[in-house]
């Protein structure tokens, strides 16, 4: 089996680092095609469960990146790295963004793999990095050295209920997604999810000219105001499971939605919900005004399938060399959410030059 070095920032009962690597180790009832050779513990809470199993199932631990990486590579190779920098105790900035150590664990993971001259494909949970300088070396240093690279959240990979042909995303004219929880950890898979449909639109993805946020009432003023759609919200709440109380405006105390123009004048709109949803949901209407609504399947509770097909996204990228998700959609949704942070933080509309990001899709 091919083998794979997991660095993580905490494993706890339901962390990324047990729902993905946990799966990877033979736990929640999955058959891995890899193996993992290795695990590096950034933190290691009172309710870790990492050490644990790393001996239990005969995976050395090590204390530095570097030498997990090195390590594993001496006694039998390595063929992989997994990067899952979420969950743990890390302070948060003044724009409510959770200070990640993402850029150290690329910085350490890019020493060892040019000290060791490998080229190995690299998983990385989520976004790049809470800031956009970071997240456009991480970019650069990727493309660079043209290592295989799959990298965002579980739920773009997720079915859509009801099924629709992706033919009818040719001629998107306005995308709107509803997400929920926190602002930033949460919002980021509705950022995902927008242009995982967004880059399907002819010509593919051509770039993004601004990102803006408006909170609280002022959600609700610009739909009474006709500034955003209302009916495609409520079209994409209608595929919610679930039976709702009412109208979000009745129930929300404080709504967050995230307004992105592209180049080419496609509108996406991503609506923070707190607790009033427990999935995320899109609408989307075409140049002919016809609107087409699903919600992403995901795992409300445990074992939490989303994580099963993502995890098989790893496997198929480590097993293959390819991955299966263009690079640039991570870089981009990278943006969207920094940059619809800095624009809830500043309260202005943020312009977008460093998303003037062209590519193809790989896979809806």
């Amino acid at each position: 089996m091919k083998r794979v070095v997991a660095i993580v920032t905490e494993y706890r009962h339901d962390s990324h680092a047990e729902v993905i690597v946990g799966r990877l180790l033979g736990r929640l009832d999955f058959v891995p095609q890899i193996k993992v050779a290795a695990l590096y513990l950034d933190q290691v809470p009172l309710n870790d469960m990492g050490k644990v199993e790393a001996e239990v199932c005969g995976v050395a631990i090590y204390s530095t990146i570097g030498e997990a990486i090195s390590e594993s590579n001496s006694v039998g190779g390595i063929d992989g790295i997994l990067l899952i920098g979420e969950h743990g105790d890390y302070p948060w900035n003044e724009k409510r963004q959770k200070l990640y150590p993402r850029l150290r664990f690329f910085e350490e993971t890019f020493q060892a793999l040019d000290r060791l001259g490998l080229k190995v494909p690299i998983f990385n949970d989520k976004h790049l990095s809470f800031r956009m300088e970071e997240a456009e070396w991480i970019y650069q240093g990727l493309a660079s050295r043209r290592l295989p690279f799959l990298g965002g959240s579980s739920i773009p990979h997720t079915p859509h209920v009801p099924e629709f042909s992706i033919e009818k995303l040719l001629e998107v004219r306005e995308i709107f997604v509803i997400s929920w929880l926190g602002i930033e950890s949460y919002g980021y898979h509705g950022m995902e999810v927008l242009q995982s449909l967004a880059e399907q639109r002819r010509g593919g993805e051509t770039g993004i000219k601004s990102v803006q946020a408006l909170e609280g009432r002022s959600v609700w003023a610009a739909m009474d105001q006709g500034v955003v759609p209302e009916h495609l919200m409520l079209s994409a709440l209608r595929t919610v499971r679930g039976e709702l109380p009412g109208h979000p405006r009745d129930h929300v105390d404080v709504p967050v939605l995230f307004i992105i123009e592209y180049s080419d004048g496609l509108k996406g709109y991503v609506l923070q919900l707190q607790r009033f949803v427990r999935e995320w949901a899109f609408a989307f209407r075409d140049a002919e005004g016809r609107v087409t609504s699903a919600r992403c399947e995901s795992g409300l509770d445990r074992p939490y399938k989303h994580f099963e097909k993502l995890t098989h996204c790893i496997e198929q990228m480590i097993l293959s060399g390819s991955s299966p998700v263009p690079m640039e959609r991570t870089f981009v949704t990278t943006g969207l959410i920094n940059f619809g942070m800095e624009a809830l933080h500043f309260g202005r509309k943020m312009m977008t030059p460093q998303l003037a990001v062209c590519y193809s899709p790989k896979e809806l």
